[in-house]
């Protein structure tokens, strides 16, 4: 019993080290920061010191010039990073007994989701790994965590989505709610990545984009059931390049409508300034051939 209490003051205690000799968590899953907020921090250590301790394990080993003992971190990693951007010498620090990989993993992975520090793609990867490499389940994983099963399987559906979705998403070029109008595009990957590009270039918001990603599901399933003839197709793909939004037309017996997507009032007056400059060259194409003949 003594031991244990001597332990766990032991656990407890602050000590300061130099900011060189702690070596990164080798199961960390964050992989980005945001400069931004990473130079508030560091200017707020400057001004009031790293109030929250890292955690870190601490090893000892033998080489030929002596003893040699080595910190690696298990959880504080931007406060880390912000110190040595603040240019602290030491930090404050508690030792822990060295976990076990996966625990060094968890630990991490819980401070992070707790701080809300890690991207969609971060939490993602660092759930496969979990799953992985020690064999959980999901509903283990979100046990952990302290999210539902359905949170951690929705999560790890975004690594199915193409590198370059998965790297938009990492950077901030669309938000994780993008995501599930483009994974129900899995099948269709030429729509797919043309509603990624949509999504950043006409900053649709998730709506709008579940809206495209329901019409373009439902036209497929109406070309199953009624395949979509050539020459209605080749229209389509010319609208669609003249007035670079999608376009739809829909034909039977003589007879159809085209449908053409607009996501803002400036839009639909830019889709109506380029059909007028298409009309306006057209009569002019006409008048040039008609003197011509002439």
């Amino acid at each position: 019993m003594d031991n244990e209490l001597s332990q766990e003051r032991k656990e407890n205690r602050v000590f300061w080290i130099e900011v060189e000799k702690i070596k990164p968590n080798p199961m960390q899953p964050r992989k980005y920061f945001d400069e931004k907020k990473l130079a508030d921090l560091a200017e707020s250590i400057r001004q009031y010191g790293v109030l929250q301790p890292l955690v870190v394990s601490r090893r000892e080993y033998d080489v030929p010039s002596g003893r040699v003992v080595e910190y690696e971190l298990i959880a504080g990693e931007r406060r880390l990073e912000a110190s040595k951007l603040a240019g602290l010498n030491q930090v404050p620090i508690i030792i822990r007994e060295e976990p076990t990989e996966q625990v060094k993993l968890e630990l991490a992975l819980i401070e992070n989701i707790q701080r809300e520090d890690l991207n969609p793609i971060e939490r993602a990867r660092a759930f496969r790994q979990l799953i992985d490499s020690f064999k959980l389940k999901h509903h283990e994983v979100g046990s952990k965590i302290g999210k539902s099963r359905e949170f951690v399987t929705n999560t790890l559906r975004i690594l199915m989505l193409p590198d370059e979705i998965q790297d938009g998403l990492s950077k901030g070029l669309i938000a994780e709610g993008h995501t599930r109008p483009l994974l129900m595009l899995s099948q269709q990957p030429e729509h797919q990545t043309l509603l990624y590009k949509e999504i950043i270039y006409k900053q649709l918001n998730v709506r709008e984009a579940e809206k495209i990603s329901r019409r373009v599901a439902a036209e497929r399933s109406r070309k199953k059931e009624e395949p979509i003839d050539p020459e209605t197709q080749l229209f389509q793909e010319k609208l669609s390049d003249a007035l670079g939004t999608r376009v739809f037309i829909e034909r039977k017996e003589g007879r159809g409508k085209i449908s053409i997507e607009f996501f803002s009032d400036e839009e639909l007056s830019a889709l109506f300034n380029r059909m007028r400059e298409l009309y306006e060259r057209k009569e002019a194409e006409e008048d040039i051939v008609e003197n011509f003949s002439i």
